[in-house]
């Protein structure tokens, strides 16, 4: 069923077991300095079997939350909140990270005002769990899933996420979405990506195998 919300941004969290994160990402959502009526939140709780949907809960009201009964894995969540919006713009966060107050302002604006680019990422600060900032991190350099602003119609026109990479989807839609379209960088630390030890990208075997496939399919 389509979100009939009249907003023109979508920011979209997939989440499985993050109650620990998931408050500190919303409350930094919900303080943009943006107009609340521009940008809605939908979450979707992938499964989850902690507290996620009691953190969610405490946020009824400002954001949108689809449950899956079962785990699907995230880019199947991912896919399913796509298919839900229907903004002009959408923005992945993931829900063990957090963003600055500008953070969907200068994203917006800068999408809006320079119409050759499609797709505008910005810098982000790797963090620690206590928020310590680590280092900042060049976006195109190092590139990461979130902090980028995508025009919704063509990422549908792509094909979406890839939902046999359980790991690299976004590596695997970047591939995709650069044979048709640009990204073009925001040179401001917008985004704070922590780094954790539950990070899905410290299993080394998980991510080899992944990374197989995608040298696979894209021939690399």
């Amino acid at each position: 069923m389509k979100n009939k919300n009249k907003a023109l941004i979508s920011v979209v969290i997939a989440i499985h077991n993050e109650d620990k994160h998931i408050g500190r990402c919303l409350r930094s959502l919900l303080s943009q300095n943006i107009s609340k009526e521009l940008f809605q939140i939908v979450v979707v709780n992938d499964g989850s079997s902690d507290k996620t949907s009691y953190a969610l809960g405490l946020f009824s009201g400002d954001i949108i939350v689809i449950n899956n009964q079962k785990n699907l894995g995230l880019p199947a969540s991912l896919n399913k909140a796509i298919d839900y919006i229907n903004t002009k713009y959408f923005v992945r966060v993931d829900g063990d990270d957090y963003v600055g107050n500008n953070f969907l302002l200068f994203l917006y604006s800068f999408i809006i005002n320079n119409k050759h680019m499609d797709a505008i990422a910005c810098d982000y600060n790797l963090i620690n769990e206590k928020e310590k900032v680590l280092e900042r991190k060049n976006c195109m350099k190092d590139p990461i899933a979130c902090g980028i602003i995508f025009q919704t119609d063509q990422i549908v026109k792509i094909g979406l996420y890839d939902e046999s990479f359980l790991l690299h989807e976004e590596r695997d839609l970047r591939i995709r979405f650069l044979k048709k379209y640009n990204i073009h960088r925001l040179e401001l630390p917008l985004y704070r990506y922590r780094q954790h030890d539950n990070n899905i990208t410290n299993n080394k075997e998980a991510v080899e195998n992944h990374m197989s496939h995608l040298i696979s399919k894209h021939n690399l």
